[in-house]
């Protein structure tokens, strides 16, 4: 038996959950299933462009967890996009901290207590009103 998935940090939840090629309708389909720590991986490394190092860091994650995950991200991504599936984002997460936040200026990542209102917050590193909720998730 796999041991249980631990907590990941997650920049932010995707507004869109599916993607799929056009004109073929879904049913016809088959489907690959990217986790939220997948995509998280493919957006901090192929995206963002920062090193593995990185990139782990700012998931909570080893070097080579954060390896495994990307390699396994890439590889369903080719399989969608060169045999024609459709590409649903997993959503059996479930948001256990939405009170930390990285800012997009300096990249310092704080936390915001409960019960203290975002409106008129800053970074307390570089004093920016620029930055973004971050969530830590684990799997249901």
């Amino acid at each position: 038996m796999p041991r249980p998935k631990k907590c990941r940090m997650i920049g932010e939840m995707p507004e869109v959950l599916f993607f799929k090629p056009r004109g073929i309708p879904t049913r016809d389909l088959e489907i690959v299933e990217l986790s939220m720590d997948e995509l998280e991986a493919i957006k901090l490394k192929d995206l963002v462009g920062l090193s593995q190092e990185e990139c782990a860091r700012k998931m909570s994650i080893s070097r080579p967890t954060f390896h495994r995950i990307l390699k396994e991200a890439r590889r369903k991504i080719a399989d969608a996009l060169i045999n024609g599936k459709a590409i649903k984002l997993d959503e059996s997460v479930k948001i256990i901290d939405a009170r930390r936040f990285r800012c997009r200026n300096c990249m310092h990542e704080f936390t915001i207590p409960y019960g203290e209102r975002i409106i008129n917050y800053v970074c307390p590193s570089c004093g920016s009103d620029d930055f973004e909720c971050m969530y830590r998730v684990v799997w249901r």
